[in-house]
């Protein structure tokens, strides 16, 4: 599909909506619809056991001590949701309005799909741990202990936020990383190099290819055996999409979109982690995969699930942040390689302001402890280049 708006039409409002996934952008999905003055049947079918609940505090305030859970404000009674945990949809038949579940078929009008997205696991018989769901969090920390020899496969946002709970509580830490420095992938290779010093209580091997995770240690390419007492994989997240194999809801990397969550699927939405959404900023379906994209883009789905031919473009600029290493990191835009760079480095060497931009135009901005900085670098994408302090 393109970033148009599909050809197929849908009549009243639904009286029977169904969402599938159990997150952030499943309780803002339902509050904006009840806020909407939706009346109809509101039914949440969600594979975990716990009411929806927020990620990123996972692995940080959880993974720190400092909570135990991070329930979202969500009140089934009272938002008049028929919750069904501990329950997973199978598929989705278009042509007769079901959802398929393990626990029997469920009739929609309207379908809002938000099931986030699966943890990359690597090959292998031994025990890795993967860092998405609040169990996965709370047996993580029992795991920290002082001495322990921890392994992450991942120099990424998540391997460097699970390496510093680790440090602080005592860890020896290795992470494995298959690129030539830390956050290649997210930042490329100059930028990435700046962040080495961030890392200096990390034994942090680079340019290291893992063949597979054994029960006597994550086993290398080039057959060395790094032995480990935990091993945490941070390699990624893959859209939770498998399930609708055969449905006839188009997906690529995740499920495609327009810039107001709906799918080609008349009264079939998707947003969050799930949703490969157009987006007018890049001229692509691209998969946003952050907390403020799932949050945000309730307002759009909402209002295409009562209204598909009304209703607001969803396209917000791209917004990330990470604590790690005792530094605040935020996000803004979304650059490319090619893109110029103007940096600014810290006393350690390492960046504490990166602005991209394309002909003069702010792609980009990535700020570490420098939130002063960011309405104007969040509100500044896509004009030019503004002064920063």
């Amino acid at each position: 599909m393109t970033g148009a708006a599909p050809g197929a039409t849908v009549g009243t409002t639904p009286d029977r909506i169904v969402v599938v996934g159990g997150g952030l952008a499943t309780a803002r999905l339902c509050s904006t619809l009840r806020r909407k003055k939706y009346v109809g049947h509101l039914t949440v079918v969600s594979g975990e056991s716990h009411a929806p609940y927020d990620r990123p505090p996972l692995s940080k305030a959880v993974l720190a001590g400092k909570r135990d859970d991070t329930a979202l404000p969500f009140d089934a009674a009272k938002l008049e949701v028929d919750l069904r945990l501990g329950v997973r949809a199978t598929g989705v038949d278009v042509d007769q309005r079901v959802v398929r579940t393990d626990a029997g078929d469920l009739p929609f009008d309207g379908l809002a799909i938000a099931t986030g997205a699966t943890p990359v696991r690597l090959p292998g018989n031994g025990p890795q741990v993967t860092l998405r769901t609040l169990e996965d969090a709370l047996a993580l920390r029992s795991a920290l202990m002082p001495g322990a020899r921890i392994v992450l496969i991942g120099a990424s946002w998540i391997g460097a936020e699970v390496a510093t709970a680790a440090l602080a509580a005592g860890c020896r830490v290795t992470c494995l990383e298959l690129g030539p420095t830390p956050f290649h992938n997210a930042l490329g290779d100059e930028i990435g190099g700046m962040t080495r010093s961030w890392w200096s209580d990390v034994e942090l091997r680079t340019s290291t290819a893992v063949r597979s995770v054994e029960p006597d240690g994550v086993h290398l390419a080039d057959g060395e055996i790094v032995p480990a007492d935990l091993v945490v994989t941070g390699i990624g997240v893959r859209p939770d999409v498998a399930w609708l194999a055969g449905s006839g809801i188009p997906v690529e990397r995740g499920i495609l979109t327009d810039d107001r969550c709906r799918t080609d699927v008349a009264g079939v939405v998707a947003l969050g982690d799930a949703a490969q959404r157009w987006s007018a900023h890049t001229g692509t379906h691209r998969l946003a995969e952050h907390w403020d994209e799932a949050g945000t883009a309730a307002t759009a789905a909402a209002a295409a699930l009562l209204d598909w031919h009304a209703g607001p473009a969803h396209d917000p600029v791209p917004y990330f942040w990470s604590d790690l290493f005792g530094r605040s990191l935020q996000y803004v835009g979304a650059h490319r390689s090619d893109d110029a760079t103007s940096i600014v480095r810290s006393s350690d060497g390492s960046p504490r302001r990166v602005v991209w931009s394309r002909g003069g135009i702010l792609t980009a901005w990535l700020g570490v402890d420098a939130q002063k900085e960011l309405v104007k670098a969040r509100t500044s994408v896509g004009g030019p280049v503004p002064e920063f302090d």
